[in-house]
């Protein structure tokens, strides 16, 4: 079957549970580890707040249903964002 025909342009795939376990930084990537174990690592200049952040800032954050949280910075990212690849949407 030819999936063009139908209108579906993109393969969906089961993405299992998104929730983060764990939040590391390199010096030029975050990296996110997933309770079933995947590692999401994305370049850490899409988000311009934790580029300028403190260490200690950095560490300080909350662990959401879907994504984490950054109290002191007031920062979201989701991680079905970092799977699309979206960059932070604001620069303060």
């Amino acid at each position: 079957m030819n999936c063009w025909v139908h209108g579906m342009s993109t393969l969906e795939i089961e993405v299992g549970n998104l929730r983060a376990r764990l939040v590391e930084f390199t010096p030029t990537e975050l990296v996110v580890t997933l309770m079933d174990g995947r590692r999401i690592a994305t370049p850490l200049d899409w988000y311009p707040l934790l580029v300028k952040a403190s260490a200690a800032q950095r560490a300080n954050y909350e662990i959401m249903a879907m994504g984490i949280h950054w109290p002191d910075l007031d920062e979201d990212l989701s991680i079905a964002g970092m799977l699309k690849g979206q960059r932070a949407r604001r620069a303060d």
